[in-house]
């Protein structure tokens, strides 16, 4: 790479880090070519970027900002991030469900809302429901109300219905 491309490839992880939800380091020291495709196949099926980047890049790209000094003693090694635009726990999820099958792929760091967290920090947002799961739960508990309301409204005409019914089978027993 030139030094061009290494200023725009700089200025492109600044957008990233700024525009993400969350950010995760992985070491993926020891995966195989069929197992770093199967990493990087669960993350696109979760709408999680995965990239490769030298750790003099990253270095460069995060020193203005302030938790630099609390990430960089980890940019050594091999380094990948895990990048989340919208659903902060995705990457915790994809990188946790992999690491069922395969435990060499190690976790960092990680940066969510402008601050360092922890490995076991990561663990307990992986835990956490998802975005759509959230808005599902949302959703059930603000129709809960409404369907409630329709239920009690129908409930005296379903009983009137049932006293005719029960009234007319009266009369055809006295017939």
């Amino acid at each position: 790479m030139n030094r061009e491309q290494k200023t725009q490839l700089i200025a492109s992880l600044k957008e990233k880090f700024d525009n993400s939800a969350v950010v995760i380091f992985t070491n993926f020291r020891g995966l195989s070519v069929p197992e770093m495709t199967e990493l990087r196949s669960m993350f696109r099926k979760s709408n999680v970027e995965y990239k490769v980047v030298k750790n003099t890049l990253l270095k460069k790209a995060l020193a203005d900002k302030p938790y630099y000094k609390d990430i960089e003693p980890f940019l050594k090694d091999m380094t990948a991030i895990a990048l989340s635009y919208d659903d902060p726990t995705s990457p915790a999820k994809v990188i946790y469900e992999f690491r069922k099958k395969n435990e060499k792929l190690t976790i960092k760091c990680g940066i969510l809302d402008g601050k360092k967290i922890t490995e076991k920090e990561i663990s307990q947002l992986a835990k956490l429901p998802g975005k759509d799961e959230l808005r599902a739960k949302l959703l059930a508990t603000l129709n809960a109300p409404v369907t409630e309301f329709l239920r009690l409204l129908q409930a005296p005409l379903l009983n009137f219905l049932y006293l005719l019914q029960a009234r007319q089978k009266k009369l055809e027993e006295k017939s």
